[in-house]
């Protein structure tokens, strides 16, 4: 038995779910396109993010602002510690956890990167007016927010 098949009346084209999780994937594959040359994977660039906007956050604070399960998180600090972009420091209040420092290679990654997720974004948005981008992205806030509230 085919569960959501389009026989019993799901369709996909109509489900927001698949539909957001279906681009979300095209983003992230873009976005992966994008940051290869510069070494980065999706999952480190939104670790960047973070970590461009407050240097010094501790591994617990990038999964709550991220959220990712904690394995995930780090994994990835993991793999960026190795890569050279990212230093643990003992955290100054807390003894048992360590703040994320970014090194000199990770400061100097951030124009490029970003540059790269905004061509990204350019590209994914570029059929839209002004009026239908702003539109779609307080739509999206909205849902993420509702989600957010209710899981």
């Amino acid at each position: 038995m085919q569960l959501l098949s389009t026989d019993m009346g799901f369709d996909k084209q109509r489900s927001a779910g698949f539909l957001a999780n279906h681009m979300a994937r095209l983003f992230a594959k873009g976005l992966q396109h994008s940051i290869r040359p510069l070494g980065l994977a999706p999952a480190q660039f939104m670790t960047l993010l973070e970590l461009w906007g407050e240097d010094g956050l501790t591994q617990r604070e990038l999964v709550e602002r991220l959220d990712v399960e904690q394995a995930t998180m780090a994994n990835t600090l993991t793999r960026m510690e190795r890569d050279g972009l990212i230093e643990r420091r003992p955290h100054p209040a807390d003894g048992r956890s360590h703040s994320i420092h970014l090194t000199p290679k990770a400061i100097a990654l951030r124009g490029p990167a970003i540059d790269a997720a905004r061509s990204v974004n350019a590209a994914a948005l570029g059929d839209l007016s002004d009026e239908e981008r702003e539109i779609f992205l307080d739509l999206t806030l909205r849902i993420i927010g509702s989600l957010k509230d209710r899981y």
